[in-house]
Protein backbone atom coordinates (compact mmCIF):
# COMPACT_ATOMS: atom_id res chain seq x y z
CA UNK A 1 0.00 0.00 0.00
CA UNK A 2 1.19 3.14 -1.08
CA UNK A 3 2.05 6.03 1.68
CA UNK A 4 0.50 8.82 1.99
CA UNK A 5 2.11 12.40 0.86
CA UNK A 6 4.16 14.45 3.18
CA UNK A 7 1.05 16.75 2.56
CA UNK A 8 -1.12 14.19 4.21
CA UNK A 9 0.81 13.35 6.68
CA UNK A 10 1.61 17.22 8.13
CA UNK A 11 -2.05 17.83 7.69
CA UNK A 12 -3.76 14.85 9.82
CA UNK A 13 -0.63 14.64 12.16
CA UNK A 14 -1.07 18.77 12.84
CA UNK A 15 -5.52 17.88 13.04
CA UNK A 16 -4.41 14.99 15.55
CA UNK A 17 -2.32 16.77 17.44
CA UNK A 18 -4.73 20.01 17.79
CA UNK A 19 -7.96 17.68 18.63
CA UNK A 20 -6.18 15.77 21.58
CA UNK A 21 -5.09 19.61 22.74
CA UNK A 22 -8.59 21.20 22.28
CA UNK A 23 -10.48 18.31 24.17
CA UNK A 24 -8.11 18.25 26.92
CA UNK A 25 -8.71 21.99 27.36
CA UNK A 26 -11.90 21.50 27.03
CA UNK A 27 -12.32 19.06 29.57
CA UNK A 28 -10.07 21.44 31.45
CA UNK A 29 -12.80 24.42 30.94
CA UNK A 30 -15.68 22.27 31.73
CA UNK A 31 -14.16 21.06 34.93
CA UNK A 32 -13.04 24.32 36.32
CA UNK A 33 -16.09 26.02 35.11
CA UNK A 34 -18.99 22.63 37.31
CA UNK A 35 -16.41 23.09 39.76
CA UNK A 36 -16.68 27.67 39.76
CA UNK A 37 -20.74 27.34 39.67
CA UNK A 38 -20.64 24.88 42.25
CA UNK A 39 -18.30 26.47 44.59
CA UNK A 40 -20.60 29.34 44.40
CA UNK A 41 -23.65 27.66 44.74
CA UNK A 42 -22.30 26.20 48.07
CA UNK A 43 -21.09 29.54 49.22
CA UNK A 44 -24.79 30.90 48.34
CA UNK A 45 -26.19 28.24 50.64
CA UNK A 46 -24.01 28.42 53.14
CA UNK A 47 -24.26 32.00 53.33
CA UNK A 48 -28.01 31.49 53.35
CA UNK A 49 -27.87 29.51 56.35
CA UNK A 50 -25.72 31.59 58.21
CA UNK A 51 -27.91 34.15 57.51
CA UNK A 52 -30.87 32.47 59.24
CA UNK A 53 -29.08 30.92 62.06
CA UNK A 54 -28.24 34.55 62.82
CA UNK A 55 -31.44 35.66 63.15
CA UNK A 56 -32.63 32.61 64.84
CA UNK A 57 -31.08 34.10 68.26
CA UNK A 58 -33.51 37.31 68.65
CA UNK A 59 -36.02 34.92 67.24
CA UNK A 60 -38.62 32.87 69.77
CA UNK A 61 -39.97 28.99 68.62
CA UNK A 62 -43.07 30.59 67.70
CA UNK A 63 -41.78 33.23 65.02
CA UNK A 64 -39.45 31.07 63.84
CA UNK A 65 -41.48 30.67 60.52
CA UNK A 66 -41.59 34.36 60.06
CA UNK A 67 -37.37 34.49 59.90
CA UNK A 68 -36.26 36.11 56.29
CA UNK A 69 -34.92 33.95 53.99
CA UNK A 70 -37.64 31.51 54.67
CA UNK A 71 -39.75 33.31 51.94
CA UNK A 72 -38.08 32.95 49.09
CA UNK A 73 -38.51 30.13 46.60
CA UNK A 74 -35.10 28.09 47.65
CA UNK A 75 -35.63 25.49 49.61
CA UNK A 76 -34.54 26.13 52.90
CA UNK A 77 -35.53 24.59 56.47
CA UNK A 78 -35.07 25.17 60.52
CA UNK A 79 -35.18 21.86 62.18
CA UNK A 80 -35.28 21.75 65.95
CA UNK A 81 -33.09 18.54 67.71
CA UNK A 82 -36.40 16.13 67.91
CA UNK A 83 -36.76 16.61 64.28
CA UNK A 84 -39.80 18.98 64.28
CA UNK A 85 -40.12 21.55 61.17
CA UNK A 86 -39.79 25.29 63.09
CA UNK A 87 -40.30 26.49 59.67
CA UNK A 88 -39.73 26.20 55.93
CA UNK A 89 -39.99 28.04 52.54
CA UNK A 90 -42.68 27.26 50.42
CA UNK A 91 -41.23 24.72 48.23
CA UNK A 92 -41.08 22.99 51.45
CA UNK A 93 -43.70 23.98 53.39
CA UNK A 94 -45.43 21.38 55.24
CA UNK A 95 -42.51 18.28 54.06
CA UNK A 96 -40.16 16.26 56.05
CA UNK A 97 -36.74 17.18 57.75
CA UNK A 98 -34.97 17.89 54.71
CA UNK A 99 -32.29 15.99 55.65
CA UNK A 100 -34.20 12.87 55.55
CA UNK A 101 -35.04 13.77 51.61
CA UNK A 102 -34.03 10.63 49.36
CA UNK A 103 -32.58 11.78 45.66
CA UNK A 104 -36.07 11.54 43.63
CA UNK A 105 -35.60 10.05 40.45
CA UNK A 106 -37.86 11.11 37.50
CA UNK A 107 -41.35 8.75 38.00
CA UNK A 108 -41.59 7.03 34.47
CA UNK A 109 -46.41 6.81 35.40
CA UNK A 110 -48.12 8.60 37.81
CA UNK A 111 -48.16 5.83 40.57
CA UNK A 112 -44.44 6.45 40.68
CA UNK A 113 -44.90 9.97 40.83
CA UNK A 114 -46.73 9.73 43.31
CA UNK A 115 -44.40 7.85 45.71
CA UNK A 116 -41.61 10.64 44.41
CA UNK A 117 -43.93 12.93 45.44
CA UNK A 118 -44.71 12.11 49.22
CA UNK A 119 -47.87 13.65 51.37
CA UNK A 120 -46.93 16.82 53.51
CA UNK A 121 -46.54 16.54 57.03
CA UNK A 122 -47.91 18.57 59.09
CA UNK A 123 -45.28 20.54 62.15
CA UNK A 124 -45.99 18.08 64.75
CA UNK A 125 -45.87 15.02 62.67
CA UNK A 126 -43.04 12.23 61.99
CA UNK A 127 -42.17 12.10 58.54
CA UNK A 128 -43.48 9.79 56.45
CA UNK A 129 -42.04 6.12 55.99
CA UNK A 130 -42.02 6.68 51.95
CA UNK A 131 -39.26 9.70 52.46
CA UNK A 132 -37.10 7.99 54.68
CA UNK A 133 -33.61 7.74 52.33
CA UNK A 134 -31.79 5.10 51.36
CA UNK A 135 -29.18 4.16 53.52
CA UNK A 136 -26.27 5.89 50.96
CA UNK A 137 -28.38 9.03 51.58
CA UNK A 138 -28.68 8.56 55.22
CA UNK A 139 -24.86 8.14 55.68
CA UNK A 140 -24.79 11.76 53.27
CA UNK A 141 -26.87 13.79 55.19
CA UNK A 142 -25.58 12.61 58.33
CA UNK A 143 -22.12 14.02 56.88
CA UNK A 144 -24.22 17.28 56.33
CA UNK A 145 -24.68 18.10 60.04
CA UNK A 146 -23.34 15.28 61.57
CA UNK A 147 -26.53 14.06 63.55
CA UNK A 148 -28.37 11.96 61.22
CA UNK A 149 -29.90 15.28 60.24
CA UNK A 150 -32.55 15.85 62.95
CA UNK A 151 -30.84 18.31 64.86
CA UNK A 152 -29.84 15.68 68.19
CA UNK A 153 -26.88 17.55 68.58
CA UNK A 154 -27.19 20.56 70.58
CA UNK A 155 -24.52 22.45 69.85
CA UNK A 156 -24.25 25.93 68.22
CA UNK A 157 -21.55 25.49 65.93
CA UNK A 158 -22.29 27.71 63.08
CA UNK A 159 -19.80 26.21 60.27
CA UNK A 160 -21.90 25.03 57.85
CA UNK A 161 -21.90 21.53 55.93
CA UNK A 162 -23.11 20.66 52.86
CA UNK A 163 -24.06 18.35 50.51
CA UNK A 164 -25.66 17.92 46.96
CA UNK A 165 -29.78 17.12 47.13
CA UNK A 166 -32.16 16.51 44.19
CA UNK A 167 -35.57 18.26 44.24
CA UNK A 168 -38.97 17.62 41.54
CA UNK A 169 -38.85 21.62 39.66
CA UNK A 170 -41.99 22.34 37.68
CA UNK A 171 -41.06 24.29 33.93
CA UNK A 172 -39.95 27.48 35.59
CA UNK A 173 -36.99 25.45 37.58
CA UNK A 174 -38.77 25.84 41.15
CA UNK A 175 -39.21 23.31 43.56
CA UNK A 176 -42.95 21.72 43.62
CA UNK A 177 -44.17 18.23 45.05
CA UNK A 178 -47.03 19.05 43.41
CA UNK A 179 -47.63 15.80 41.05
CA UNK A 180 -49.44 18.05 38.13
CA UNK A 181 -46.30 20.33 38.40
CA UNK A 182 -43.29 18.46 37.72
CA UNK A 183 -41.64 18.80 35.07
CA UNK A 184 -37.97 16.85 36.66
CA UNK A 185 -35.71 17.21 38.99
CA UNK A 186 -32.77 19.39 39.87
CA UNK A 187 -29.76 18.59 42.01
CA UNK A 188 -29.65 21.74 44.57
CA UNK A 189 -26.18 22.44 47.09
CA UNK A 190 -27.41 22.03 50.68
CA UNK A 191 -25.73 23.58 53.35
CA UNK A 192 -26.86 22.72 57.44
CA UNK A 193 -25.92 24.91 59.92
CA UNK A 194 -26.15 24.43 64.03
CA UNK A 195 -27.89 27.41 65.70
CA UNK A 196 -30.43 28.43 68.43
CA UNK A 197 -33.43 30.13 68.96
CA UNK A 198 -33.73 33.09 71.57
CA UNK A 199 -35.81 30.46 73.77
CA UNK A 200 -32.67 28.56 73.75
CA UNK A 201 -34.00 25.75 71.35
CA UNK A 202 -31.15 24.01 69.37
CA UNK A 203 -32.13 23.99 65.76
CA UNK A 204 -30.04 23.22 62.30
CA UNK A 205 -30.74 25.48 59.48
CA UNK A 206 -31.25 23.76 55.76
CA UNK A 207 -30.51 25.90 53.03
CA UNK A 208 -30.26 24.78 49.16
CA UNK A 209 -28.80 27.25 46.39
CA UNK A 210 -30.14 25.57 43.08
CA UNK A 211 -26.96 24.00 40.73
CA UNK A 212 -29.24 24.93 37.57
CA UNK A 213 -27.10 27.90 36.49
CA UNK A 214 -24.18 25.17 36.54
CA UNK A 215 -25.79 22.58 34.54
CA UNK A 216 -26.95 24.64 31.89
CA UNK A 217 -23.91 26.55 31.64
CA UNK A 218 -21.74 23.23 31.39
CA UNK A 219 -24.23 22.19 28.37
CA UNK A 220 -24.30 25.47 26.50
CA UNK A 221 -20.41 25.92 26.60
CA UNK A 222 -20.18 21.94 25.77
CA UNK A 223 -22.46 22.20 22.77
CA UNK A 224 -20.36 24.79 21.89
CA UNK A 225 -16.93 22.89 21.86
CA UNK A 226 -18.93 20.12 19.88
CA UNK A 227 -19.78 22.03 17.17
CA UNK A 228 -17.18 24.13 17.19
CA UNK A 229 -14.10 21.62 16.96
CA UNK A 230 -15.17 20.14 14.00
CA UNK A 231 -14.93 23.45 12.28
CA UNK A 232 -11.74 24.52 13.99
CA UNK A 233 -10.04 20.83 12.88
CA UNK A 234 -11.19 21.26 9.20
CA UNK A 235 -9.62 25.18 9.52
CA UNK A 236 -6.11 23.50 10.92
CA UNK A 237 -6.37 20.55 8.63
CA UNK A 238 -6.90 23.28 5.45
CA UNK A 239 -4.15 25.99 6.50
CA UNK A 240 -1.90 22.92 7.34
CA UNK A 241 -1.86 21.30 3.92
CA UNK A 242 -1.90 24.90 1.74
CA UNK A 243 1.38 25.74 4.31
CA UNK A 244 2.55 22.21 3.63
CA UNK A 245 2.04 22.60 -0.29
CA UNK A 246 3.42 25.68 -0.49
CA UNK A 247 6.21 24.74 1.69
CA UNK A 248 7.04 21.90 -0.54
CA UNK A 249 6.51 23.25 -4.27
CA UNK A 250 10.61 23.97 -4.23
CA UNK A 251 11.11 20.44 -3.24
CA UNK A 252 9.07 19.30 -6.44
CA UNK A 253 10.98 21.50 -8.36
CA UNK A 254 13.80 20.32 -7.74
CA UNK A 255 12.87 16.82 -7.77
CA UNK A 256 11.34 17.50 -11.14
CA UNK A 257 15.14 18.97 -12.52
CA UNK A 258 17.14 15.91 -11.08
CA UNK A 259 14.90 13.88 -13.11
CA UNK A 260 15.77 15.87 -16.05
CA UNK A 261 18.82 15.74 -15.29
CA UNK A 262 19.03 11.74 -14.71
CA UNK A 263 17.18 10.93 -18.05
CA UNK A 264 19.34 13.49 -19.94
CA UNK A 265 22.73 12.64 -17.97
CA UNK A 266 23.59 16.30 -18.50
CA UNK A 267 25.19 17.00 -15.28
CA UNK A 268 25.42 21.01 -16.19
CA UNK A 269 22.11 21.55 -15.37
CA UNK A 270 21.16 23.14 -11.95
CA UNK A 271 18.17 22.80 -9.76
CA UNK A 272 16.24 25.85 -9.34
CA UNK A 273 17.47 27.95 -5.66
CA UNK A 274 14.66 29.20 -3.80
CA UNK A 275 14.90 32.79 -2.66
CA UNK A 276 13.96 32.15 0.95
CA UNK A 277 17.14 31.28 3.59
CA UNK A 278 15.03 28.21 4.69
CA UNK A 279 15.85 24.11 5.09
CA UNK A 280 14.49 24.13 1.25
CA UNK A 281 17.19 26.67 0.02
CA UNK A 282 19.57 25.12 2.00
CA UNK A 283 18.86 21.76 0.11
CA UNK A 284 18.87 23.36 -3.34
CA UNK A 285 21.85 24.70 -2.59
CA UNK A 286 23.87 21.53 -1.33
CA UNK A 287 21.94 19.65 -4.60
CA UNK A 288 23.96 21.86 -6.64
CA UNK A 289 26.95 21.49 -4.90
CA UNK A 290 26.64 18.01 -4.91
CA UNK A 291 26.34 18.02 -8.96
CA UNK A 292 28.94 20.43 -9.14
CA UNK A 293 31.00 17.90 -7.33
CA UNK A 294 29.82 14.84 -9.76
CA UNK A 295 30.06 16.91 -12.58
CA UNK A 296 33.60 17.60 -11.67
CA UNK A 297 34.59 14.07 -10.82
CA UNK A 298 32.95 12.79 -14.44
CA UNK A 299 35.22 15.61 -16.36
CA UNK A 300 38.04 14.15 -14.34
CA UNK A 301 37.49 10.42 -15.00
CA UNK A 302 37.01 11.43 -18.96
CA UNK A 303 40.05 13.45 -19.28
CA UNK A 304 42.22 10.85 -17.19
CA UNK A 305 40.60 8.30 -19.87
CA UNK A 306 41.40 10.44 -22.06
CA UNK A 307 45.20 10.75 -21.33
CA UNK A 308 45.69 7.16 -20.18
CA UNK A 309 44.89 6.22 -23.51
CA UNK A 310 47.31 8.81 -25.01
CA UNK A 311 50.03 7.74 -22.71
CA UNK A 312 49.54 4.06 -23.20
CA UNK A 313 49.63 4.61 -27.04
CA UNK A 314 52.78 5.59 -27.64
CA UNK A 315 54.76 2.87 -25.68
CA UNK A 316 52.47 0.37 -27.39
CA UNK A 317 52.80 1.40 -30.95
CA UNK A 318 56.52 1.95 -30.28
CA UNK A 319 56.83 -1.78 -28.76
CA UNK A 320 54.50 -3.30 -31.48
CA UNK A 321 56.53 -1.12 -34.67
CA UNK A 322 59.83 -2.95 -33.08
CA UNK A 323 58.54 -6.19 -32.81
CA UNK A 324 56.91 -5.97 -36.40
CA UNK A 325 60.93 -4.55 -37.93
CA UNK A 326 62.23 -7.57 -36.08
CA UNK A 327 59.92 -10.08 -36.89
CA UNK A 328 60.32 -9.30 -40.82
CA UNK A 329 64.53 -8.42 -40.07
CA UNK A 330 65.38 -9.92 -36.74
CA UNK A 331 68.73 -8.00 -37.09
CA UNK A 332 67.52 -5.00 -36.89
CA UNK A 333 65.93 -5.70 -33.57
CA UNK A 334 67.21 -2.52 -31.12
CA UNK A 335 66.42 -4.86 -27.88
CA UNK A 336 67.34 -2.14 -25.23
CA UNK A 337 64.87 0.20 -26.69
CA UNK A 338 62.08 -2.12 -26.93
CA UNK A 339 62.80 -3.41 -22.76
CA UNK A 340 63.02 0.94 -22.14
CA UNK A 341 59.68 0.75 -23.72
CA UNK A 342 58.21 -2.26 -21.90
CA UNK A 343 59.45 -0.92 -18.80
CA UNK A 344 57.85 2.53 -19.33
CA UNK A 345 54.52 0.40 -20.19
CA UNK A 346 54.59 -1.29 -17.01
CA UNK A 347 55.42 1.96 -15.03
CA UNK A 348 52.42 3.64 -16.60
CA UNK A 349 49.64 0.98 -16.08
CA UNK A 350 51.06 0.46 -12.43
CA UNK A 351 50.66 4.15 -11.72
CA UNK A 352 47.26 4.08 -13.26
CA UNK A 353 46.27 1.22 -11.03
CA UNK A 354 47.93 2.98 -7.98
CA UNK A 355 45.52 5.56 -9.12
CA UNK A 356 42.42 3.91 -9.53
CA UNK A 357 42.89 2.06 -6.29
CA UNK A 358 43.50 5.63 -4.34
CA UNK A 359 40.34 6.98 -5.96
CA UNK A 360 38.34 3.95 -4.75
CA UNK A 361 39.24 4.97 -1.34
CA UNK A 362 41.48 2.33 -1.12
CA UNK A 363 43.07 2.99 2.99
CA UNK A 364 46.81 2.50 3.67
CA UNK A 365 48.17 -0.46 5.27
CA UNK A 366 48.57 0.30 9.26
CA UNK A 367 51.95 0.07 9.99
CA UNK A 368 54.94 1.77 12.36
CA UNK A 369 57.40 3.24 9.01
CA UNK A 370 60.70 5.25 10.07
CA UNK A 371 61.23 7.72 7.56
CA UNK A 372 64.61 8.67 8.26
CA UNK A 373 65.51 4.71 7.72
CA UNK A 374 63.28 4.60 4.46
CA UNK A 375 65.58 7.54 3.01
CA UNK A 376 68.56 6.04 3.73
CA UNK A 377 67.92 2.89 1.94
CA UNK A 378 66.66 4.91 -1.69
CA UNK A 379 69.89 6.85 -1.69
CA UNK A 380 71.58 3.32 -1.35
CA UNK A 381 69.72 2.23 -4.15
CA UNK A 382 70.19 5.67 -6.28
CA UNK A 383 74.10 5.28 -6.42
CA UNK A 384 73.51 5.45 -10.38
CA UNK A 385 71.20 8.91 -10.34
CA UNK A 386 72.44 11.45 -12.50
CA UNK A 387 73.11 13.74 -10.27
CA UNK A 388 74.31 13.53 -6.40
CA UNK A 389 71.94 13.71 -3.62
CA UNK A 390 73.13 15.70 -0.17
CA UNK A 391 71.89 14.44 2.53
CA UNK A 392 71.61 18.08 5.05
CA UNK A 393 69.34 16.56 8.30
CA UNK A 394 67.89 12.94 8.99
CA UNK A 395 66.00 13.36 12.46
CA UNK A 396 64.61 9.94 13.47
CA UNK A 397 60.71 9.63 13.60
CA UNK A 398 57.82 6.97 13.16
CA UNK A 399 54.44 7.62 11.20
CA UNK A 400 51.74 5.00 10.43
CA UNK A 401 50.98 3.94 6.80
CA UNK A 402 51.84 1.96 4.13
CA UNK A 403 55.44 2.08 3.81
CA UNK A 404 55.02 0.67 -0.07
CA UNK A 405 53.31 3.43 -0.75
CA UNK A 406 55.27 6.18 1.37
CA UNK A 407 58.52 4.49 -0.48
CA UNK A 408 56.96 4.89 -3.74
CA UNK A 409 55.88 8.75 -2.27
CA UNK A 410 59.74 9.00 -1.78
CA UNK A 411 61.01 7.71 -5.02
CA UNK A 412 58.44 10.02 -7.38
CA UNK A 413 59.77 13.57 -5.31
CA UNK A 414 63.50 11.63 -6.20
CA UNK A 415 63.00 11.18 -9.31
CA UNK A 416 61.18 14.72 -10.12
CA UNK A 417 64.32 16.66 -8.54
CA UNK A 418 67.10 14.21 -10.63
CA UNK A 419 64.81 14.79 -13.82
CA UNK A 420 64.72 19.01 -13.16
CA UNK A 421 68.04 19.24 -11.08
CA UNK A 422 71.40 21.10 -12.63
CA UNK A 423 74.03 20.08 -10.68
CA UNK A 424 73.15 18.27 -7.10
CA UNK A 425 69.53 17.29 -4.84
CA UNK A 426 69.26 17.71 -1.06
CA UNK A 427 66.91 15.98 0.98
CA UNK A 428 65.83 15.90 4.74
CA UNK A 429 63.86 14.87 7.40
CA UNK A 430 63.14 16.93 10.55
CA UNK A 431 61.01 16.77 13.59
CA UNK A 432 58.47 19.92 13.27
CA UNK A 433 55.74 19.73 16.43
CA UNK A 434 53.84 16.72 16.18
CA UNK A 435 54.77 15.91 12.99
CA UNK A 436 57.42 14.40 10.39
CA UNK A 437 58.81 16.66 7.29
CA UNK A 438 60.46 15.49 4.68
CA UNK A 439 61.64 18.43 2.16
CA UNK A 440 63.45 16.99 -1.30
CA UNK A 441 65.13 20.18 -3.18
CA UNK A 442 66.80 20.65 -6.64
CA UNK A 443 68.75 23.49 -7.76
CA UNK A 444 66.99 23.62 -11.14
CA UNK A 445 64.32 26.43 -12.73
CA UNK A 446 61.89 25.71 -10.11
CA UNK A 447 58.14 26.07 -10.39
CA UNK A 448 56.34 29.57 -11.05
CA UNK A 449 54.71 30.19 -7.86
CA UNK A 450 51.01 30.57 -10.21
CA UNK A 451 52.03 26.92 -11.38
CA UNK A 452 52.77 25.21 -7.59
CA UNK A 453 49.28 23.68 -7.48
CA UNK A 454 48.13 22.93 -11.10
CA UNK A 455 51.83 20.54 -11.40
CA UNK A 456 50.21 18.17 -9.25
CA UNK A 457 47.08 17.46 -11.37
CA UNK A 458 47.58 14.31 -13.19
CA UNK A 459 49.07 14.07 -16.91
CA UNK A 460 50.30 17.93 -16.09
CA UNK A 461 53.79 18.94 -16.85
CA UNK A 462 55.47 22.59 -17.27
CA UNK A 463 57.81 21.59 -20.17
CA UNK A 464 55.76 21.41 -22.58
CA UNK A 465 58.68 21.17 -25.14
CA UNK A 466 60.40 17.97 -23.41
CA UNK A 467 59.35 14.70 -25.03
CA UNK A 468 57.56 12.10 -23.28
CA UNK A 469 60.24 9.60 -23.64
CA UNK A 470 62.58 12.03 -21.60
CA UNK A 471 60.16 12.26 -18.92
CA UNK A 472 57.38 10.84 -16.86
CA UNK A 473 53.68 10.79 -18.41
CA UNK A 474 52.56 13.45 -15.22
CA UNK A 475 51.23 11.11 -12.61
CA UNK A 476 54.43 11.04 -10.54
CA UNK A 477 53.41 14.25 -8.32
CA UNK A 478 49.75 13.19 -8.55
CA UNK A 479 50.06 10.06 -6.53
CA UNK A 480 52.88 11.69 -4.05
CA UNK A 481 50.23 13.79 -3.28
CA UNK A 482 47.39 11.85 -2.77
CA UNK A 483 48.99 9.12 -0.57
CA UNK A 484 50.41 11.90 1.44
CA UNK A 485 46.86 13.13 1.70
CA UNK A 486 45.53 9.36 2.81
CA UNK A 487 47.89 8.98 5.56
CA UNK A 488 47.14 12.27 7.31
CA UNK A 489 49.57 14.20 5.68
CA UNK A 490 50.13 17.55 2.82
CA UNK A 491 52.57 17.81 0.13
CA UNK A 492 53.75 21.23 -1.15
CA UNK A 493 55.98 22.77 -3.51
CA UNK A 494 57.98 25.84 -2.36
CA UNK A 495 61.22 27.52 -4.00
CA UNK A 496 64.78 26.84 -2.78
CA UNK A 497 67.43 28.35 -1.59
CA UNK A 498 69.36 27.19 -4.75
CA UNK A 499 67.00 28.40 -7.45
CA UNK A 500 64.99 25.24 -6.92
CA UNK A 501 62.27 23.61 -6.34
CA UNK A 502 61.37 22.30 -2.47
CA UNK A 503 58.85 19.70 -2.53
CA UNK A 504 57.77 19.24 1.52
CA UNK A 505 56.06 16.09 2.74
CA UNK A 506 54.50 16.60 5.86
CA UNK A 507 53.60 13.34 8.16
CA UNK A 508 51.65 13.33 11.58
CA UNK A 509 54.13 11.18 14.12
CA UNK A 510 52.95 7.70 14.91
CA UNK A 511 51.45 7.70 18.64
CA UNK A 512 53.13 5.36 21.53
Amino acid sequence: MRRASVRVRAAVGATLVVAVALVAAGFLVVATLRGGLADTARLSAQNAARGVAAQLADVPDAEVGQVDGLDGDEPAQVVDADGKVLGASDPLEGRAPMARFARVERPDDEDEQDAAAPEPSGPDDKADPDDAPDPDDAADAADADDDGGTGTDSRTDTEPRTRTLTFPVDDDGEVTYDKEDIAGHQKFSVAAVQGRTRDGTPVTVYSGASLGAQQEAVSTVTRSMLFGLPVLLLVVAGVTWLVTRRALRPVEGIRQEMSAITASTDLSRRVPEPDARDEVARLARTTNETLAALEASVERQRRFVADASHELRSPIASLRTQLEVAAAHPELLDLDEAVEDTVRLQTLAADLLLLARLDAGERPAEGRVAMDALVREHLAQRAADPHPVRVEVLEGGEVRGSSGQLSRVLANLLDNAQRHARSEVSVSVRREGDGLTVAVADDGEGVPEAERERIFARFVRLDAARSRDEGGAGLGLAIARDVAERHGGTLRAEGSSEGGATFMLRLPLAGD
